[in-house]
């Protein structure tokens, strides 16, 4: 791993942890209508991104296409509004093990998914440590009571989570992670608010109690805003089949939270699913080799013969925080003409460090 990737993973892996600790404060907002507190989240999320975003931040949004604010509506729909809907559907018939384990198993979806839609093969490491993460999430939460329509709702919660990650990345390049944050906050608002008019009318919004307050402001100034700019920070740095992986720390977060509010409790099969969860994640990011993972595509073939650096391989490559690009040639004396680095800067991109230079410092996220 390079600098711009142990970062990418530290960040998403950052984001994972916070969500699994906002789960102290969904116990605080249990009886506060559903619709208005999520509409008052992500309203005060967005108000709190913009000073983030500098003069003309919004800019980029102009150049939006129509799909691509279909995008970010579906994205805001799937993957915020409704996978918090569908776990709060689920919880009602199913114990909250339940909904947790099929979200857990997200990062197998994710590292088969992304992989198809780029048109190339799933990444052996990041696929077997995607399982291991699922199975370590399993393992630290273990599988309570539920029926069919806990089931149901549950899985609705993996597709949100799913798309949460997946429907991003088309958008991700474009705007950058705080202008993406800034925007599908204000969407899912406006979303939320929509729905409270619709299903709960004048109750769906209420004056918060203190305690209701204060975990209303933890999940928008902490969970949201730093959680959201993180995750999609590091998913512009190393690709959404390797950040996926770090969701499996969410349970591990709530499960050493949990204690901390006499919630639950940290045991001997906690700490065996922590472990198999931080093996996963060590195993598919490449962590224990050193390695980006890649996929069998005529890209990783690209890269293979010199033994110069590559850049990431995804969704993330070519972004904003990312490896620089660098420009390809071909080599004429290879018989199967593979593509290989050349120490050529591409349009409108910064140099690739040579063997004698200095690799450039990668971007961090501004100061809060």
């Amino acid at each position: 791993m390079n600098a711009t990737s142990r970062s990418g993973a530290l960040l998403a892996a950052l984001a994972c942890v916070l969500v699994g600790a906002s789960f102290t404060a969904n116990s605080v907002l249990g009886s506060y209508p559903y619709a208005g507190g999520q509409a008052l989240r992500y309203g005060l999320a967005c108000l709190l991104l913009l000073p983030l975003l500098g003069r003309g931040g919004l800019a980029p949004l102009r150049a939006l296409s129509a799909a691509a604010w279909i995008r970010l509506a579906a994205l805001a729909a799937i993957g915020m509004v409704g996978f918090n809907l569908a776990v709060l559907a689920a919880e009602r018939t199913a114990e909250p093990a339940v909904p947790g384990v099929l979200v857990g198993c997200a990062p197998v979806v994710v590292a088969v998914l992304v992989p198809l839609l780029a048109g190339r093969g799933p990444t052996r490491p990041v696929l077997y440590g995607s399982a291991l993460v699922a199975v370590g999430a399993l393992t630290v939460q273990g599988w309570g009571r539920t029926d069919a329509a806990g089931v149901l709702f549950s899985v609705c919660a993996l597709v949100g989570e799913v798309g949460f990650a997946v429907l991003a990345v088309p958008v991700l390049k474009p705007l950058g992670p705080r202008l993406l944050a800034a925007t599908v906050c204000g969407v899912a608002a406006a979303e939320s608010a929509l729905l409270a008019a619709v299903t709960g009318g004048a109750d769906a919004l209420r004056l918060p109690a203190p305690a209701e307050a204060a975990a209303l402001l933890w999940q928008a100034a902490v969970v949201t805003v730093v959680g959201f700019v993180c995750w999609y920070t590091g998913v512009q740095r190393i690709g959404a089949e390797r950040a996926t992986l770090f969701c499996g720390l969410i349970p591990v977060s709530a499960a050493l939270t949990a204690p901390l509010v006499a919630a639950g409790s940290y045991g001997p099969a906690q700490a065996v699913g922590s472990a198999l969860v931080g093996a996963g994640v060590a195993y598919g990011s490449g962590a224990l080799t050193g390695t980006v993972p890649r996929g069998r595509s005529a890209l990783r073939r690209a890269f293979a013969g010199r033994g110069a650096a590559a850049p990431a391989v995804g969704p993330a490559a070519g972004g904003a925080g990312g490896q620089a690009a660098a420009a390809v040639q071909q080599d004429a004396g290879d018989e199967r003409r593979v593509v290989v680095h050349g120490d050529v800067p591409a349009p409108r991109q910064p140099h690739q460090a040579g063997p004698r230079q200095h690799a450039p410092r990668p971007k961090t996220l501004p100061r809060r």
